[in-house]
C-alpha cells in the first residue's frame, strides 16, 4: 500500500471519528436532558444539555479539521485544495470559538474568574 493511500485512510478515519464524536455526544446529551428534565431546577437541564452538546461539537470539529489537514496537505496538495482547506479551517475555528464563548461565557484564551493562573506565576491577561 502506498504512503498517500495510508494517510488518506487515516484522514477518513479521523473524520469518521469526528462525526462519531458529534453523534455520540448529541445522543448522550439528549438522553441526559430527557432523564433530568423534571428532576432539576428550571433551566439547569437546558444549560447542561447545551454545554454537553456544544463540547461534543467542538471536539468533533477538532477531529474533522485534523482529517481535512491530512487529506489536503499529504494526499491532494494543490493550491486550490489548500485554499479551500484554509477557508474550511477558518470557518470551523470561528464556530469552535463562538461555541466556546456561548458554552463557557468567556473566550477560550481567557481564564475563568475562579481559576488561578495556569503557569503557577502571575496572571498574564
Amino acid at each position: 500500500m502506498e504512503f498517500t493511500q495510508v494517510i488518506s485512510l487515516f484522514a477518513y478515519g479521523t473524520e469518521a471519528v469526528g462525526v462519531l464524536v458529534v453523534l455520540v455526544g448529541a445522543s448522550y446529551s439528549s438522553v441526559v436532558f430527557i432523564r433530568h428534565f423534571n428532576k432539576v431546577p428550571e433551566g439547569v437541564a437546558y444549560h447542561t444539555f447545551r454545554r454537553q452538546l456544544g463540547r461534543s461539537i467542538i471536539l468533533g470539529l477538532e477531529f474533522l479539521i485534523a482529517g481535512d489537514i491530512m487529506q489536503t496537505i499529504i494526499v491532494d496538495a494543490t493550491w486550490q485544495n489548500v485554499a479551500v482547506l484554509g477557508l474550511v479551517i477558518l470557518i470551523r475555528t470561528f464556530l469552535s470559538m463562538t461555541l466556546h464563548l456561548e458554552i463557557e461565557g468567556r473566550w477560550p484564551w481567557r481564564q475563568a474568574a475562579d481559576e488561578g493562573p495556569r503557569d503557577g506565576g502571575t496572571d498574564r491577561r
